[in-house]
C-alpha cells in the first residue's frame, strides 16, 4: 500500500534520460551499517578512485528502522549530476517524494538494487517507473531485475578490489580465541532473513564434522541479536551448550571485523541465496579459504577452483518473516559441507592454497572497470 500511494505522489523522471555531467549523485542510507548502506558507500569509494566529482545524500533517515550507525554530511550535487539511488524499487516512490524535486527534475535517475531471489515480487512494478536504468551487483540479481526494465540493467560488482579490507591489530587472543585451534567463521546479521542465512545448517555441519573436539572450533559472529530474540534462541538451543562454539555478539568497528574474519582459518556460508555475498568476498580478498553454497550471487566473484562450493538443491522459499516468498532458493547439501569441513581443517597446505586462488579471482573479478564502464556508459568523461 506505501508502494502503491507513494508513486502516486512521487516525482516522475523525464521521459528521455538527461545527459549525464559534473559527477554523481550517490543516495542512499549510506550513515547505516546495511548491505545497501555499504553498497553505497563501496560505490562512493569507487567514484573516487576513477576522479569522478560526487556527492553524497543520506537518505537512511527516511527509511523504516533506521539506525544512524556512522556520521556522513549529505551535500546537494549541482544540476545534471546523475542520481544513484541505492534503495531497492518498493521504497524507492516513497524516497523520491520525501526527496527535494530538484533531485529528480532534469537529471538522469539510476537505481542500484540488491535482491536474493530469482524473481522480484510484483510490487517492485511500481517502483521500476522511476528510475531511467539499473545498476546491481551480480550477475544473479540481473537476473531477477530484466523483466522489469528489458535491456536497462547493468551489472556493476561492488569495487572490493581497489582497497582491500585492512584488519586491525588484533589477533586470536584479543578474540578470546585458542592460537591452535582450526576455527571456522560463520558471520550473519539477524536483522536479515535467518531462514536465507540459514546458520542452522551451519552448525549442524560443523558438529556433524567435528564433534566436540576441542581443536576445532566455530565462531559464530551474530549481527544484531536483539532485533530477532526468537530467532538468536533458536541458535542457542541448536548449539546446545557445545564446549566448542562460541558466540560473538558485539558490534565492531569494520577493521576489528576484519580482524576477525584474518584470524579465522575457514570462512562458512550455506546460505539459501545471496544477492552478492559481501562477507564471503572480504574473506577472500583477506585470502580466507571460503566454503559456501555454489549458489545466487557470490557466483559472481567465485568458482570451483577459488572456494570449497557446495551442492544443493533448489526448494520453494520458505520465510516466516515473509520479505521472501514465490521462487525457489537453495537447500545445501550437508554431507558435502561436513567433508569440505574436515578437509580443509585437516590440511593446513590446501587452506592456504584456496586462500591464495580465492584471492586472486576475487581482485580479478571485483575491480574498478565494471564501474567505469557503466560511468562511460550513462556518457560520464572520465579522467
Amino acid at each position: 500500500m506505501l508502494t502503491w500511494v507513494t508513486s502516486l505522489l512521487a516525482p516522475g523522471i523525464d521521459r528521455t534520460p538527461p545527459a549525464a555531467a559534473d559527477g554523481v549523485a550517490i543516495a542512499g542510507e549510506v550513515s547505516r551499517a546495511s548491505g545497501l548502506g555499504e553498497a553505497a558507500r563501496l560505490i562512493c569509494r569507487g567514484m573516487q578512485r576513477a576522479g569522478v566529482p560526487n556527492w553524497t545524500i543520506d537518505v537512511g533517515n527516511l527509511l523504516p528502522a533506521h539506525t544512524a550507525d556512522f556520521a556522513v554530511a549529505s551535500e546537494l550535487p549541482p544540476p545534471g549530476a546523475p542520481l544513484l539511488l541505492h534503495v531497492n524499487a518498493p521504497l524507492l516512490p516513497w524516497v523520491l517524494f520525501r526527496l527535494p524535486r530538484s533531485l529528480v527534475r532534469g537529471r538522469r535517475v539510476i537505481g542500484y538494487w540488491l535482491w536474493e531471489l530469482p524473481t522480484v515480487p510484483p510490487e517492485w512494478r511500481a517502483g521500476a517507473r522511476f528510475v531511467h536504468e539499473v545498476w546491481v551487483p551480480s550477475d544473479f540479481v540481473a537476473a531477477a531485475v530484466e523483466p522489469l526494465l528489458p535491456g536497462r540493467v547493468r551489472v556493476v560488482p561492488l569495487p572490493l578490489a581497489i582497497a582491500r579490507p585492512e584488519p586491525s591489530a588484533l589477533d586470536r587472543v584479543a578474540f578470546g580465541l585458542p592460537r591452535d585451534a582450526v576455527v571456522v567463521l560463520v558471520s550473519f546479521n539477524l536483522a536479515s532473513s535467518f531462514e536465507r542465512k540459514n546458520p542452522l545448517a551451519a552448525i549442524t555441519a560443523f558438529r556433524a564434522a567435528f564433534g566436540e573436539r576441542g581443536d576445532r572450533i566455530l565462531l559464530l559472529k551474530v549481527g544484531n541479536h536483539a532485533h530477532a530474540p526468537d530467532d538468536f534462541a533458536r541458535i542457542l538451543d541448536a548449539v546446545g551448550g557445545a564446549s566448542n562454539i562460541r558466540l560473538e555478539t558485539r558490534t565492531f568497528p569494520t577493521a576489528d571485523v576484519h580482524a576477525l574474519t584474518a584470524a579465522s582459518d575457514i570462512v562458512l556460508s550455506l546460505h539459501r541465496s545471496e544477492g552478492f555475498g559481501l562477507v564471503l568476498a572480504e574473506a577472500m580478498l583477506l585470502g580466507r579459504p571460503v566454503i559456501a553454497t555454489g549458489w545466487s550471487g557470490n557466483m559472481t566473484f567465485m568458482d570451483g577452483d577459488s572456494a570449497a562450493l557446495v551442492g544443493y538443491r533448489l526448494i520453494p522459499a520458505q520465510d516466516p518473516r515473509q520479505v521472501y516468498a514465490g521462487a525457489s532458493w537453495a537447500e545445501p547439501d550437508q554431507a558435502a559441507a561436513v567433508a569440505h569441513l574436515r578437509r580443509l581443517a585437516d590440511d593446513a597446505n590446501e587452506r592456504t592454497a584456496l586462500g591464495a586462488k580465492g584471492a586472486a579471482i576475487a581482485a580479478a573479478r571485483l575491480g574498478i572497470a565494471p564501474l567505469i564502464a557503466a560511468l562511460r556508459g550513462i556518457g560520464l568523461s572520465l579522467p
